[in-house]
């Protein structure tokens, strides 16, 4: 039997990091408990409002913000707000799959456009490495709006 898990990510703000990463993913913010988020309507806002009525001092609103797969599928996302500042390379990093099935120059075509899509919603582009058979595909290393490594596999 598996055991279910999340993966929690210490940040400086995690209410736009969390933004980052549900566009990258395309996972949500699920709704506080006993709400609904409205089509359209920011998560955050629902949120605050739900903070609000249940005392929670408004400078603690941003100490924190979570992510689910739509799907049910992938794990659970957490983001938490830490004192101190990233200073080394992540020991664990996402791999994104944004070419399952392809190879050579269709592979690396489809990883470039994703990765000129995440620069635009805050990433930075670190590295490419190029195809080298029969070990790797090729990939594309980024960082996060907060600086945390990962990789367009």
């Amino acid at each position: 039997m598996s055991t279910a898990f999340q993966v929690t990510f210490d940040a400086h703000d995690p209410v736009t990091l969390s933004y980052f990463w549900a566009e990258a993913l395309g996972y949500v913010h699920p709704a506080p408990p006993g709400h609904q988020i409205p089509e359209g309507v920011d998560p955050f806002s629902v949120w605050q409002e739900f903070l609000a009525e249940i005392g929670v001092p408004e400078s603690q609103w941003r100490s924190s913000s979570a992510l689910e797969d739509p799907d049910g599928d992938g794990p659970r996302i957490f983001f938490q707000r830490v004192p101190e500042a990233k200073t080394a390379k992540n020991r664990v990093h996402l791999d994104l799959r944004a070419a399952p099935g392809l190879e050579g120059e269709e592979r690396m075509a489809a990883l470039e456009t994703e990765c000129t899509r995440l620069v635009g919603l805050g990433a930075t582009r670190v590295q490419r490495f190029e195809p080298e058979e029969p070990m790797s595909g090729g990939f594309i290393v980024m960082t996060d709006p907060e600086g945390n490594e990962f990789c367009l596999d």
